[in-house]
């Protein structure tokens, strides 16, 4: 069961309006690596996780990620708005809807057709204006697999954020933002300890593969078999490689 609490976990601002900005934030509002795509994803692992312990982090983070797709609408709402710095008291104490109370000024400039044809309400898209699908939501259901994907989606975003940051010249934006690209930092963490307590997680799944071949690297980008990088860059005691060549005449041979 839901329960909305009208208060922000971070008071959310924006010092003035920036259409063009607003147009790029669409990226984590309905983008890829944005915060409904996350919030689907840990919704949809959580829910079908049997240890207890991974569900429990896995709804919270999930419901974390609802807070702040309620922040970055807020954001986007702020910066299409032509008072946005005045508005702050009113968020805080009678929240986004009275915000969105029919004088709301939605221009986004050019190309903005997500903003044209869903008016005065913000559609699920990314900066480019592609709807959302749930084809972001890339779980498998295997608990190492999913966790590792979590991790690289956690860093995706927090790059998303950065750039986002970097590219804003908001005071108040810019300190929203960084809240957000901080808690991917934490959520981060929080699945690398999971993954972590797993245990013995390598190779992920039941089946094992096939060991002569698992520890064959094969050479196939280079002159000199006996130098590449990228061997010794993979090559570890935990699981050593062998130098092949000629790879694929090796592999139908056998």
């Amino acid at each position: 069961m839901f329960l909305h609490n009208k208060k922000m976990m971070y008071t959310v601002r924006a010092d003035a309006p920036n259409p063009t900005f607003a147009k790029m934030l669409l990226e984590q509002f309905g983008g890829p690596n944005g915060e409904l795509a996350a919030a689907l994803r840990y919704f949809s692992q959580g829910w079908a996780e049997t240890d207890p312990a991974r569900r429990d982090m896995l709804l919270n983070i999930a419901t974390e990620e609802l807070s702040h797709l309620e922040m970055v609408g807020q954001l986007l709402a702020m910066l299409t708005k032509g008072t946005a710095k005045d508005l702050v008291d009113e968020v805080e104490g009678s929240y986004l809807g009275e915000m969105l109370n029919g004088e709301t000024q939605f221009d986004l400039g050019l190309n903005s057709n997500p903003i044209i044809v869903g008016g005065k309400g913000f559609r699920f898209t990314d900066s480019e204006g592609t709807p959302f699908t749930a084809a972001y939501v890339d779980s498998i259901g295997q608990p190492v697999a999913d966790l590792t994907s979590d991790i690289a989606a956690e860093v995706r975003a927090k790059i998303v954020y950065e750039r986002l940051i970097n590219t804003c010249d908001d005071p108040g934006a810019r300190e929203t933002l960084n809240f957000l690209m901080t808690r991917e930092i934490a959520h981060q963490k929080m699945f690398e300890a999971a993954l972590a307590d797993i245990g013995d997680r390598f190779p992920p799944g039941k089946l094992p593969g096939d060991d002569a071949i698992a520890h064959s690297y094969f050479v196939d980008s280079v002159d000199d078999p006996n130098a590449t990088p990228g061997f010794d860059l993979a090559n570890t005691k935990d699981f050593p490689f062998d130098l092949k060549t000629a790879a694929l005449d090796e592999v139908d041979s056998k």
